[in-house]
């Protein structure tokens, strides 16, 4: 059995999808609600920020893709330790690569994967750039017209599809061959806003437009969304130049033996999802787990945290 943490977010999503594919047993973790959990998946209730919540979770468990960024590593990796796992596929960020210490979002990245390290079980740990599926941030301008307008504009990202996360995540995960393998993994081309911009448009069949917001306009976007030291953190990466997330990395072909996918192919597979408005679970701007992000919700600082036993959607 393997469990997904995460599981109706947009890496966990697409991973459930391809275990399911492959006829592996897996288990998703939810906090209180199935969400879109496909069909036929057997589900578990529990919170990753109170470790003692997953005792049913675990049950029969041998394989863990878990998320990190997490309050308590240690404690959360030990529980998983006791209940038998053999393998902890771990996602992290690649700004752990060469980034400064002292920013907040490679201190939170590099405290997790420490943690692994140190928990006594295997462990492959995945180092994604930015996500493509962050262009659902600009969701709202799209519905009001056809300018968008966003942060760092002079800024190239070698965007990932979350799909390819998973389908490499399916490969290792219980695989003794990536045992302690740090794995970057990357689009096949790097874009600045303004082409992915234009590339989306072209997806939805509309002329779209972009213009590049100053440091301030970013600094008071980012305000909305996160806590000051994350905000501070991305403009360091971004604006301030101590994070290159342009770097191609061949690892997504080397392990699935398939190419990654474009930022055009993703787009013409989510054109609906623009179309609809259906934002989805993320809308990051820099690597930072979702966990992480303040809104105007009453839980914006604490997941909701309820425990339970596992249940299976019926098909």
């Amino acid at each position: 059995m393997i469990l997904v943490t995460g599981a109706t977010g947009n890496v966990g999503r697409e991973l459930v999808r391809e275990l399911l594919r492959a006829g592996r047993p897996v288990r998703a973790l939810v906090r209180g609600k199935e969400g879109s959990v496909p069909a036929g998946v057997e589900i578990a209730v529990g919170d990753l920020d109170r470790p003692e919540s997953l005792g049913a979770a675990l049950r029969g468990v041998r394989g863990v893709f878990l998320l990190g960024g997490r309050a308590d590593m240690p404690g959360l990796l030990e529980e998983i330790r006791r209940a038998g796992v053999e393998h902890v596929v771990l996602l992290t960020s690649r700004s752990v690569v060469g980034g400064n210490p002292t920013n907040a979002i490679v201190a939170m990245w590099t405290a997790s994967e420490a943690a692994v390290r140190s928990s006594g079980m295997p462990w492959t740990i995945l180092r994604p750039s930015g996500y493509m599926s962050n262009a659902l941030r600009w969701l709202a301008q799209l519905r009001a017209g056809d300018l968008i307008r966003a942060p760092f504009a002079d800024v190239p990202i070698a965007l990932i599809d979350p799909q390819d996360i998973a389908a490499l995540a399916a490969v290792v995960i219980g695989s003794d061959q990536h045992h302690g393998s740090s794995c970057e993994l990357s689009g096949p081309e790097a874009l600045v806003p303004a082409e992915q911009v234009r590339v989306l448009g072209t997806a939805l069949g509309r002329d779209l437009r972009f213009e590049g917001q100053t440091e301030a306009e970013a600094r008071e976007e980012l305000s909305k969304i996160f806590p000051p030291s994350l905000v501070e953190a991305q403009l360091r990466f971004f604006a301030k130049g101590e994070f290159d997330d342009s770097r191609i990395a061949a690892t997504v072909s080397e392990i699935t033996g398939r190419p990654a996918g474009t930022f055009a192919q993703w787009a013409r597979r989510h054109a609906n999802r623009f179309a609809e408005g259906r934002e989805g679970s993320s809308s990051t701007i820099a690597p930072i787990p979702s966990h992480t992000r303040a809104t105007s919700s009453s839980a914006a600082w604490s997941p909701t945290r309820v425990t339970g036993p596992t249940t299976t959607r019926p098909r």
